[in-house]
């Protein structure tokens, strides 16, 4: 039976071409990217019913934005204020989509008013960008609503809610394990119990929704970082911002590295029900053609970015001996990500990245003949942000500028 979902993926799509030029100069790539970014995103822009517009406006309109303020594509003022308009509206239409609660408030998933996504850490992006550029979001009797207050606001309340620290909120509280879903009471704002769409339970870490958290904090501290103090005072100040997404980023990046395979590959949940089958799967490398459990390439793809920035903002802050650990983290996993049997090398095949899974517990995914768990197929997020690592690690190698969301 099938069933309604949301399209948060062609933002991927178009700003993968975008990533594409950015890396190698092809003008062609930009060309498409531009083109079908005005073409086909608009819907998205302005889509009120979903909580991902950091992943589809961001990756459009965001990376053409940051293009043209780098000096990598020609300066064109009309072009210009298309890019950050969109973001604009973006950031607005996203903090506009909120649940205010006991100790706080948060940018609500597709489930409901009730619910907080891990995911949506990624799309605080996009009220950075609007904050940024001096937008608000304008609500009754033209109240002003700050984008870097909701964005705050919805930071702190998943690292307190969807992040676990050890410290005994349940029997499976421990550091860096991450829920994909927080539920809400509407009627008092209290929080009630964890959730999962996509994982195997509420009290097992799915592994893409672990590496949200770690990317999305990741990215939000370097983004503190270009903030003045002022920006920050209302909201305890920019020592108390960093210092939970600071907690949030190292825990589930502890997390992370405890709990996968040491060739950096985790598979799809790591409480999922037959891995005790693989015996200790976690001292070798992980297994894409295992008959038990099924490996998530994409949530490695995203979780090596989030280890090498936490691993380059500790190391700016002094912290390097921390930092290199996470650096040299990411890039083990880049070191598998990269080649055989991750890599595609078939010219038939469209995917860059293979054995992306995106909905076990549905069963989406396809599984080949004679293989028993879902293989050898690619994701548009997995590919998308195997290309935007990769891109960050040859910027950061080749002591270009630093690539960042928000230019």
């Amino acid at each position: 039976m099938s069933r309604g979902w949301t399209e948060w993926t062609q933002g991927f799509q178009f700003g993968s071409s975008i990533l594409q030029f950015d890396a190698t100069g092809d003008q062609k790539f930009l060309e498409l990217g531009r083109q079908k970014t005005l073409q086909v995103m608009a819907p998205h822009l302005t889509h009120f019913g979903v909580h991902d517009h950091g992943f589809n406006i961001v990756s459009t309109y965001g990376n053409l934005w940051r293009l043209m303020k780098e000096g990598r594509t020609e300066e064109n003022e009309w072009e210009r204020n298309v890019y950050e308009l969109a973001l604009k509206c973006s950031g607005a239409i996203q903090a506009k989509r909120w649940t205010s609660a006991l100790d706080g408030g948060y940018i609500y998933s597709f489930n409901g008013p009730h619910s907080l996504f891990a995911d949506t850490i990624r799309s605080l992006r996009v009220l950075a960008l609007g904050h940024q550029l001096s937008h608000v979001l304008m609500e009754e009797n033209d109240r002003k609503i700050s984008l870097l207050e909701r964005l705050i606001q919805h930071a702190r309340m998943t690292a307190t809610y969807n992040v676990y620290y050890g410290e005994g909120r349940d029997a499976y509280d421990v550091w860096g394990r991450v829920a994909h879903e927080s539920i809400f009471n509407l009627n008092d704002g209290s929080y009630r119990c964890p959730s999962s769409q996509q994982g195997f339970s509420p009290f097992t870490t799915w592994t893409r929704g672990l590496a949200w958290i770690m990317c999305g904090y990741a990215e939000e501290l370097e983004f503190l970082d270009t903030l003045d103090e002022s920006h920050l005072a209302a909201f305890g100040g920019g020592e108390e911002v960093q210092k939970f997404m600071l907690r949030a980023a190292r825990a589930s990046c502890d997390f992370y590295i405890e709990n996968t395979p040491i060739d950096g590959i985790p598979y799809w949940d790591t409480g999922a029900p037959l891995l005790h089958k693989l015996g200790d799967y976690l001292r070798r490398a992980a297994d894409p053609f295992n008959e038990y459990e099924p490996v998530d390439s994409s949530a490695a793809a995203i979780a090596a970015q989030g280890l090498l920035r936490l691993g380059q903002h500790l190391k700016k802050k002094g912290q390097s001996q921390d930092g290199h650990r996470y650096w040299q983290a990411g890039l083990r996993v880049l070191d598998t990500l990269f080649e055989e049997p991750y890599l595609s090398k078939n010219d038939d095949h469209q995917g860059l990245i293979l054995h992306s899974v995106y909905h076990r517990p549905r069963a989406w995914d396809y599984i080949p003949p004679h293989q028993k768990v879902p293989c050898g197929e690619s994701s548009m997020w997995g590919d998308y942000h195997a290309r935007e690592v990769a891109l960050y690690v040859q910027r950061v190698a080749g002591s270009e500028t630093y690539l960042t969301f928000f230019g």
